[in-house]
C-alpha cells in the first residue's frame, strides 16, 4: 500500500518477472500516487503531458492527474505468478486479441481505490492498471470505475521515450472534458476497460486479420488539397499501419478532411 502523502508513491517494486514495454525490458516499477507507473524512477509530477508530444520517459498512465490520498482513498499494488488471477488474465487476452495463443505467467495490478483530487476535495475516483506477461508478449489493461468530475489537467493512456504512444483522453484545465465517461468507454467492447499489446510490433489489436477500418488523426503542414501531397500522406499512413502490424489487404483512403482550427 502506498503512503498517504500528497504527490507520493511507492519505492522501487522489484518485479518477479521482467516486463517488456516497446523494446525496453524492466525489472522494477514505481506506482506514483498521481495515477501513473514509471520504470526508471519515482515521479511526483501532477500535471500530465500530452502523450503525442511527450518524450524522455516510459509512462503507463491509467489516470494521470493531481491526486491527493491523504484524506481518503487507498493506492495499492500486487503481483501474481500463479492462481486465478493468471487464469483470468489468460482468458481476457485471448478474448481481446484472437489468434495470439497467449498464456499469462505473471500479472502486476495497481489500484487507486476511491482516491480524492488535491486538495482534500472529498471526491472519490477509482481506477486500475494491469500489466500482463507471458515472458514473450506483454499487455496492459486499464480498468475504470466511477471517475469524479474535475477541472484539473488529466490524461489517460501511455507514452514511451520514443515514438509509441496512445491517448484515451486528455484535457487541460480549459477543456473541461467529462472524464466520467471513462467508466463506459472501451476499445474491447467491455465498459470501462481498455487493452493494449505493448511489447513491440504489432502494438495492439491491429494484429487482427479481421480489421475493417482504422481511424487516424494526422497533423501536417502540407496543403492536403494538393493531389501530390495527398499521395504522400496516404503512403506515409499506409507505411505506418504496416509497421504496426496491419494486414497487407487493408487499404488507406482519405474519406473526410476538416480544418477545425487555424
Amino acid at each position: 500500500v502506498n503512503p498517504h502523502i500528497d504527490d507520493g508513491g511507492s519505492s522501487a517494486v522489484r518485479l518477479q518477472n521482467p516486463f517488456s514495454f516497446f523494446g525496453h525490458t524492466y525489472s522494477q516499477i514505481y506506482v506514483n500516487n498521481n495515477g501513473y507507473l514509471t520504470f526508471d524512477q519515482s515521479w511526483k509530477n501532477y500535471t500530465p503531458i500530452q502523450f503525442n508530444v511527450y518524450s524522455g520517459r516510459d509512462v503507463i498512465a491509467p489516470l494521470w492527474t493531481d491526486i491527493d490520498n491523504r484524506a481518503n482513498g487507498v493506492i495499492s499494488y500486487n503481483q501474481y505468478s500463479n492462481g486465478s488471477v493468471l487464469s483470468q488474465a489468460t482468458r481476457d487476452i485471448n478474448q481481446y486479441f484472437p489468434g495470439v495463443n497467449f498464456n499469462a505467467s505473471w500479472v502486476f495490478v495497481a489500484t487507486w481505490d476511491r482516491v480524492a483530487y488535491f486538495n482534500y476535495s472529498g471526491t472519490e475516483t477509482s481506477f486500475q492498471v494491469v500489466l500482463i506477461s507471458s515472458g514473450h508478449a506483454s499487455f496492459v489493461l486499464m480498468n475504470y470505475g466511477p471517475i469524479a468530475p474535475t477541472n484539473k489537467p488529466l490524461a489517460a493512456g501511455y507514452a514511451t521515450d520514443g515514438t509509441d504512444w496512445f491517448t484515451i483522453l486528455w484535457s487541460n484545465v480549459s477543456d473541461h472534458v467529462n472524464f466520467s465517461n471513462l467508466s463506459n468507454m472501451s476499445n474491447v467492447n467491455v465498459s470501462g476497460r481498455w487493452a493494449f499489446g505493448v511489447n513491440g510490433r504489432p502494438r495492439d489489436s491491429t494484429t487482427k486479420d479481421t480489421i475493417r477500418a482504422v481511424r487516424l488523426k494526422l497533423t501536417t503542414s502540407l496543403n492536403i488539397k494538393d493531389n501530390n501531397n495527398k499521395t504522400i500522406i496516404l503512403q506515409h499512413l499506409q507505411d505506418e499501419l504496416r509497421r504496426r502490424g496491419t494486414p497487407a489487404n487493408v487499404r488507406v483512403k482519405l474519406t473526410c478532411i476538416q480544418k477545425k482550427r487555424p
